[in-house]
């Protein structure tokens, strides 16, 4: 397939707002991919080159992509920079330029293949000379593409297609293109939840091995070095319901305000230790004790733990809060760092040991399997601790004041809440089940998406910035719906760090995947990407915000930076905890 033909669908997909419509152009595009190219296809039309664990990092800012356009269009710079003032988008610009630079009714000849390869090798370059060599390729790859290639091609390296999918909707779109309806979607999403590459499933499900379709793909597994989706909690609200909904007993853990990590160890035949975030972002170089500890902690030749990992104060052996655990996701400074904000990591599942999945294992058999795993001699933290991982701990009730005498325990310990679990459940990969609850001390927060902000009044007025809009997901629809705006709970200083963080994704007109009523609509739009937690006094119904309802007083209370947009609170959620209120 030419490239060109690729960027005529996805200039129809950006022209569409409608899911159905959105499924059936992306469905007829997977039937038309060749079988030596869907995979690029799926990952290019996500703006990626890979899965996102194995995400590559272009490091072509904005900055440098007007440096590439001026080249590769003969142009100033400043042109670039007032065009790119106009239009909102480095995308567009590149289009205006292309036709207004290059010959009339210019035609490509570049496959999707032919700029899948080059832009891959653009991203994997590094060292001396390897901005310059970026810069190069993609003038070329810009001055051999039609106009509206020219559009995509630079608005891949900066993460922006503005298309409005995600992997997702890929997997509904497969779906119709076997069989021209939805049916196949929860199989394939099983699928996905312990496999999380889209492209490797398009590429078998378009024909592997002599077979097509669900049979072709209902045979994969997890893999070491490929995380799975992890486990999600649902909300019940008192002790005495989680019993009622889990059987009557069970197990309770501490609930760490730390950062989800999901370790993988292989030994043999090469070795290989692995740590992947919640939202899949691979993080082992940033944990290099953990990596030590793993070698030495863990008796088994593979496994895949899943587990929290907390920052600890070094004097006091105390818990730390989030916001500071987080600074250890750095590229440079990491041994400083570590030493800084030591690192202990509470292990709670075992995922696979030795050849062996465990998904499917009720969690009492998982845990006896994770007690001979993880050779630990303490569960406590201490500034003496020798130990860097250690298993949860744990006690399982039958009745509800005991476990809510040990939430309080645990909180006043440090810990956020606990983890409510059914211990004849198996591991429910990627899905918010009933098999984990969470129990916190606080329960009026929620964890949302920036849509959008309004500029100041008075002392604000200054800053930019007075007020921000915030939506949840409904992964009914994969879109988001406005839910509160918020004007409190910053400071000066915080005002001005919202609207610099905000500005990074701030995007001409609103989000394709975001329903925004005309009476909310924003100073500036904001790309759904920025999570933060939001306190809240009550949750009443609405018949302005498109989530249904709306937040009473809400401020601001952190970022939550290991979680993306589809893992904000849904809107589902939001009508459960309405109910529970009432």
């Amino acid at each position: 397939m030419l490239f060109a033909t690729l960027a005529s669908y996805f200039d129809r997909l950006e022209k569409t707002s409608g899911r159905l419509e959105m499924t059936a152009i992306l469905a007829d595009l997977l039937k038309k991919s060749g079988d030596d190219e869907i995979r690029q296809v799926c990952y290019l039309s996500l703006g990626r080159l890979g899965p996102l664990y194995e995400s590559l990092d272009f490091n072509l800012a904005s900055k440098l992509m007007i440096r590439i356009l001026a080249r590769a269009y003969g142009v100033s710079e400043e042109k670039v920079k007032k065009e790119f003032g106009n239009l909102g988008d480095l995308g567009n610009v590149a289009e205006k330029l292309a036709i207004s630079h290059m010959p009339k009714a210019k035609s490509s000849s570049l496959t999707v293949n032919d700029v899948f390869d080059r832009l891959y090798e653009i991203a994997s370059v590094s060292g001396a000379g390897s901005v310059e060599q970026k810069v190069i390729w993609m003038v070329e790859l810009l001055e051999l593409s039609d106009p509206l290639s020219s559009k995509y091609i630079a608005r891949i390296p900066l993460g922006n297609m503005r298309l409005g999918f995600s992997d997702k909707t890929l997997i509904e779109a497969l779906s119709w293109m076997e069989r021209g309806n939805k049916s196949l979607k929860k199989e394939i999403e099983a699928v996905y939840h312990v496999f999380p590459d889209i492209g490797e499933i398009a590429d078998r499900f378009k024909g592997h091995k002599g077979r097509k379709g669900i049979k072709a793909i209902e045979g994969m597994k997890m893999k070491i070095g490929a995380p799975v989706l992890p486990a999600l909690c649902q909300r019940v609200e008192t002790p005495g319901e989680m019993l009622e909904k889990l059987g009557g007993k069970v197990v309770a853990e501490p609930k760490f305000d730390g950062e989800r990590i999901q370790l993988h160890l292989n030994r043999k035949p090469d070795f290989l230790i692995k740590m992947f975030t919640r939202n899949l972002e691979e993080v082992s170089a940033m944990f290099p004790e953990l990596v030590a500890a793993a070698d030495g902690q863990i008796k088994a030749n593979r496994a895949v733990l899943d587990g929290e990992a907390v920052g600890v104060d070094p004097k006091s052996g105390k818990f730390i809060p989030f916001q500071q655990t987080i600074q250890r996701k750095r590229k440079y400074g990491v041994k400083e760092k570590a030493l800084e904000i030591p690192i202990k990591y509470f292990v709670f599942d075992i995922l696979h040991k030795d050849g062996r999945d465990l998904l499917t294992l009720p969690f009492s058999e998982r845990r006896k399997i994770l007690e001979k795993t993880i050779e630990s001699k303490d569960s406590k933290v201490s500034k003496d601790s020798e130990d860097k991982i250690t298993l949860t701990p744990q006690k399982i009730f039958t009745d509800p004041t005991g476990l809510k005498k040990f939430l309080d325990e645990e909180v006043e310990k440090g810990a956020e809440g606990l983890v409510v679990k059914d211990l004849s459940a198996p591991y429910e990969a990627g899905a918010r089940g009933f098999s984990w609850i969470k129990y916190k001390a606080e329960k009026d927060t929620v964890d949302a998406v920036v849509l959008g902000y309004y500029f100041g009044r008075g002392k604000r007025a200054d800053f930019g910035i007075g007020a921000f809009l915030i939506g949840v997901y409904d992964s009914s629809e994969d879109r988001f719906k406005t839910l509160s705006k918020v004007g409190t709970g910053l400071t000066d200083e915080q005002w001005v760090d919202f609207k610099v963080q905000s500005s990074k994704f701030k995007v001409q007109n609103c989000p394709k995947n975001a329903d925004v009523p005309k009476e909310l609509i924003p100073d500036v739009w904001v790309r759904p990407e920025i999570v933060v937690v939001v306190k809240y006094d009550e949750i009443s119904k609405s018949p302005l915000h498109t989530a249904g309802y709306a937040l009473r007083f809400p401020r601001l209370i952190s970022y939550r930076e290991d979680k993306t947009a589809q893992q904000a609170t849904t809107v589902k959620e939001i009508k459960k905890m309405f109910g529970s209120q009432s």
